[in-house]
């Protein structure tokens, strides 16, 4: 994962209030149930010592929204008396939180998150198609191609002495729809870095978008006859064929990751190793096991290579006052000043991962910390 869509959080200096809060309308009386939910949250960050004018900036952002329906949460990180970050949750979070701390709590949120697929649907019949793009952690972007412009097409009934024609000219408009919405597609896969293209609908039609992209598109296309443009359609297959591709997409990359980490031969493994990969610039991505109740503890300096498992480490690198912080708010911090992605697996999928951490490395040189000639 790319931790990009955090950096405006480590531009600037804390501490920082971090809330995490279960936003989910479940009744009528929504709101009374997230003002109470806040108000506890607000009393755990004052008796923590946060600052009540950044207290009041996140009351603001709570109060100011209006629950929608479902299960979801917010999360909004603050500091100075402005809130920096709000971000919408797709599920719950775990437990309502709020942290008064030198560096912003951001591992709750990218957990939840986990690996963003950046995906393009269309959905297609002979007359056009609709366009949806979504880009990782981003929001969706639509696009409608008409069908020649304003021309709906339909087939001609059998018989009368132009009926090769006119059936010759609908073909022509299909291919010549078709193309337009070829082109729509690749622009916005271009515009999302899309990792998958589903192209969904009438089978004729969503064959003459997908033999009209471009050769890069089609190494990623999935096709399906699910779905439907007419008003009122249910297309609960579509969506859930969709959901299915992207999950298989980030599923790849994270067996893909833990491959990558496997033929270093323990190079790497473990949060002394991590730790000291991140010093070095080393980290290309970090695996670490999502573990809600990690509370491990590191010492950090001003910049985020200033990272350390012990102060007389930073000592040495000249860091006069070193902070004790979250182990996992200093890892994702020198992610971030180091231009590294994350990959965040269950605890399944890597049982015998030392600390819970490890590190694909950029390099391996004589320096490398745990290299057998090292």
């Amino acid at each position: 994962m790319q931790l990009s869509f955090l950096r405006p959080l480590y531009d600037r200096p804390g501490p920082w209030c971090s809330v995490y809060l279960d936003a989910s309308r479940d009744t009528h009386d929504a709101r009374p149930q997230v003002d109470l939910r806040w108000r506890a949250l607000k009393g755990d960050l004052l008796a923590q010592g946060a600052d009540p004018v950044t207290v009041e900036a996140v009351e603001e952002v709570v109060r100011r929204h209006d629950p929608m329906p479902g299960d979801y949460g917010i999360a909004v990180f603050a500091t100075r008396g402005r809130v920096v970050l709000t971000e919408y949750l797709s599920a719950p979070p775990l437990r309502d939180l709020a942290t008064w701390s030198a560096l912003p709590h951001t591992m709750p949120l990218v957990a939840q998150r986990g690996e963003q697929v950046a995906w393009v649907r269309v959905l297609a019949d002979r007359t056009g198609a609709d366009a949806m793009a979504v880009s990782a952690g981003g929001v969706p972007r639509r696009a409608h191609v008409a069908g020649g412009q304003s021309r709906q097409l339909r087939r001609v009934q059998p018989g009368g002495w132009s009926q090769s024609r006119y059936q010759r000219a609908a073909m022509e408009a299909w291919h010549q729809n078709a193309g337009d919405a070829a082109a729509a597609t690749a622009d916005l896969a271009e515009r999302v870095g899309a990792d998958v293209v589903v192209v969904a609908g009438d089978v004729r039609a969503t064959g003459m978008i997908a033999a009209q992209l471009p050769a890069r598109w089609q190494d990623v296309l999935v096709r399906t006859d699910a779905g439907s443009r007419d008003p009122g359609a249910d297309d609960t297959l579509m969506d859930d064929i969709t959901v299915q591709t992207v999950a298989e997409v980030a599923d790849r990359r994270i067996a893909a990751a833990l491959d990558r980490f496997g033929v270093q031969e323990d190079v790497g493994a473990g949060l002394d190793a991590v730790v000291a990969a991140l010093q070095r610039n080393q980290v290309d991505t970090m695996l670490i096991v999502d573990d809600a109740s990690a509370d491990g503890e590191l010492w950090v300096g001003p910049d985020p290579t200033e990272i350390a498992t012990d102060p007389a480490q930073l000592a040495g690198m000249s860091v006069a006052d070193p902070q004790k912080v979250r182990a996992d708010a200093a890892l994702l911090r020198a992610l971030i000043g180091t231009d590294a992605d994350v990959t965040v697996l269950a605890p399944e999928e890597a049982p015998e991962l030392t600390d819970g951490v490890g590190a694909v490395l950029r390099y391996v040189d004589a320096g490398t910390p745990g290299r057998g000639d090292g």
